[in-house]
């Protein structure tokens, strides 16, 4: 629209001045003719002048009102669209607040189960030291062993099938015994626990010397604990031949038969089982088999005789309910028989009533009637 406006204001300016040549042509070339003529075309020009000048300014208004009308709408619209695009980005910034606020939340509940989790480390890291100081002295090693073999027992057998710190007829105090039946017989379990050596010999950051010398060191020391165990707790006639010996480590128990397998086989021969944790529960589990076995075998006749005591009401109960089925049916055919007496006592009654009465009645039919 503006560029109509400036177009038709060219043409407008255009016209004027082609007039003004025009008057100016005919100014000069009017010299010689008369004034009332000139007069006349000067009144003409000036009359067609001011009209193009009130046509030009009605024009400039009536764009200029144009302009504005069109102005005020497009600052409307601009308006309203700034209006949705406020509302939209305040939509959207109020979304993203909402969700960062829960991210946030979320972050911080995260940030607060870490800081837990960190507090249980440390207390378990704590704990794992005092563990490592417990087991640094060799007294407290023995004593933990003991408790860890004690749980497992007590766990898995009754208490009339085990003891702790039995003493033997020979004055040996053994950590375990089982009293298991015979064949099989008591059964001791002592507990050890080489750790010191073993913790030098895994060490890589020890010296290759250091680790080979203690690597001997830990190979007689468990070689004296079978020998030991094989002299102390294998009697003859008070417990079985033979006897375990329980590491409470899973790791030592898996050094001893990947890198010692001449300590392994020199403890079958003479006799001593060597026991982890998990091993020890499956020899524990066996020997709850057995327990179980002979408790059935010793309660075996008193099964039988309940069997048989059963067989004999069962027969009593077979006798009376065929007695049972006799009376039934005896019932059933006394019921026929009632049941056709009332039908033809019935029909005798419906004949008396009308009239219809034989002569005689045959002989004995009375008598089926009553």
């Amino acid at each position: 629209m503006p560029i109509e406006l400036t177009v038709e204001s060219i043409i407008l300016i255009i016209s004027l001045v082609i007039f003004m040549g025009i008057f100016f042509l005919i100014t000069v070339k009017s010299n010689n003719e008369s004034t009332r003529a000139q007069q006349s075309l000067k009144e003409n020009i000036i009359d067609r002048l001011a009209t193009l000048t009130q046509t030009l300014e009605q024009r400039l208004n009536e764009n200029l009102l144009q302009q504005a009308k069109e102005s005020a709408v497009i600052q409307k619209t601009v308006q309203e669209q700034l209006k949705d695009i406020s509302l939209h980005v305040e939509k959207r910034l109020s979304d993203g607040f909402e969700k960062t606020t829960a991210t946030f939340t979320d972050i911080v509940k995260r940030l607060a189960l870490i800081d837990d989790a960190q507090k249980k480390l440390s207390d378990l890291s704590s704990n794992v030291v005092s563990l490592q100081e417990i087991l640094v002295d060799k007294r407290s090693r023995g004593a933990f062993g003991e408790v860890q073999l004690k749980n497992l027992v007590q766990n898995m057998l009754p208490p009339d099938n085990c003891a702790f710190q039995h003493t033997l007829s020979n004055g040996m105090r053994a950590d375990c015994i089982l009293f298991l039946p015979e064949p099989t017989g008591h059964i001791v379990i002592d507990s050890k626990f080489p750790l010191e050596n073993f913790q030098i010999m895994t060490d890589y950051d020890a010296s290759e010397p250091e680790r080979k010398k203690a690597q001997q060191i830990f190979k007689q020391d468990i070689k004296k604990h079978i020998n030991d165990i094989a002299n102390k707790y294998i009697i003859s006639g008070e417990t079985t031949n033979g006897a375990v010996l329980f590491i409470p480590a899973e790791a030592v128990f898996a050094e001893i038969h990947a890198h010692f397998p001449d300590l392994v086989e020199y403890a079958h021969r003479v006799n001593v089982w060597l026991a982890s944790p998990t091993t020890l529960m499956a020899i524990l589990t066996t020997a709850r088999a057995v327990l179980k076995d002979f408790a059935t075998k010793q309660h075996i006749h008193v099964i039988q005789e309940h069997l048989r005591i059963f067989g004999k009401d069962f027969s009593r109960f077979e006798l009376r309910m065929d007695n049972l089925a006799k009376h039934i049916d005896q019932a059933q055919k006394d019921v026929q028989q009632v049941h056709t007496s009332a039908k033809k006592i019935s029909s005798r009654f419906i004949e008396i009533e009308k009239g219809e009465l034989p002569q005689a009645l045959p002989t004995g039919e009375l008598d089926g009637i009553l």
